[in-house]
């Protein structure tokens, strides 16, 4: 009960803390997350779009949407005034690990392509419960842009919300997009070595306990991804996500590394742990699928 009551403290500081940082007035009104600006809601949104289209200028200050699905997806319908990117248009096309990231100058060009400065605020969605979304949240972090937000629900969200569909492609301006990769975001294959028995160290596996129980890290605990959402493809509550993590050991003192197979589904915990204010989380990009065709690194193997 000691321990369970120290967890719930810490985090409910971690939250304190959190609610006084600068948050956009259309973003998601707090529901005890820490960083509660990191999710928008659909109406929320569309509110912010429609007094956008309204301001005079034209283009105004709006976020910068993309649509993570599929091009079919986004042909059929999206957000008007949202930008689409294939799920993996920032994996490298050939690499010896899949899931690898294309160099930060591509990354760059790509991004820049899409209107992304510095200055914008950029809101990501697909329909996959912020499967593919969240790597591109995690990815902009790491990147060094600070203004990065999910819709909260997806594409799903939005069109149960009642809002309005276009199939109308918008060109929007270039941007010019400066990466200062952060090493506060990023873990390496050796920093998950070096965590092991490390103190405050905890590494998470997110991936599905099948996978995890045909092989894993010895010392990374699995928190599937999965349960971070409820049933309508939501972030859980914080109340409910601290009370989640902390029942495998997570809470916000620990040091966080996070790994899947390639490098998708831990953002998605990643962005979890963000929203709850966690000060010490990093993703193991390159995930299983370096660590597990190493034959120098450790592993349990069923």
């Amino acid at each position: 009960m000691t321990e369970d009551l120290t967890r719930r403290g810490f985090g409910l500081l971690t939250l304190a803390a959190g609610l006084a940082l600068a948050r956009p007035s259309w973003a998601q009104d707090s529901t005890g997350y820490a960083n509660s600006q990191l999710l928008v809601d659909a109406d929320a949104l569309a509110a912010r779009i429609a007094q956008q289209a309204a301001q005079s200028s034209g283009t105004g200050d709006g976020p910068v949407l993309i649509d993570v699905r599929p091009r079919a997806d986004f042909d059929a319908g999206h957000i008007p005034g949202a930008q689409h990117l294939e799920p993996n248009a920032v994996v490298a096309g050939h690499s010896p690990v899949d899931g690898s990231l294309k160099p930060v100058a591509a990354l760059e060009t790509l991004l820049g392509a899409l209107g992304v400065a510095a200055d914008r605020q950029v809101v990501l969605y697909d329909d996959k419960g912020g499967f593919h979304a969240a790597r591109m949240f995690w990815l902009l972090e790491y990147l060094g842009h600070r203004n990065v937000a999910l819709l909260n629900g997806g594409y799903s969200a939005w069109t149960g919300a009642g809002h309005d569909a276009s199939t109308k492609a918008v060109a929007h301006p270039p941007a010019v997009f400066h990466a200062a990769p952060s090493p506060r975001r990023y873990a390496s294959a050796q920093d998950v070595l070096l965590q092991n028995d490390a103190p405050g160290g905890v590494l998470i596996d997110v991936r599905p306990t099948r996978m995890y129980e045909d092989g894993h890290i010895p010392w990374a605990v699995n928190v599937p991804w999965a349960q971070n959402l409820d049933d309508a493809a939501r972030f859980r509550s914080a109340g409910d996500l601290l009370d989640h993590f902390a029942r495998h050991g997570v809470s916000p003192d620990h040091n966080v590394i996070l790994h899947c197979q390639v490098g998708l589904a831990s953002a998605h915990s990643y962005v979890a742990l963000r929203l709850l204010g966690f000060p010490r989380v990093r993703v193991y990009h390159r995930s299983w699928a370096e660590w597990g065709n190493d034959p120098s690194l450790p592993k349990v193997l069923s």
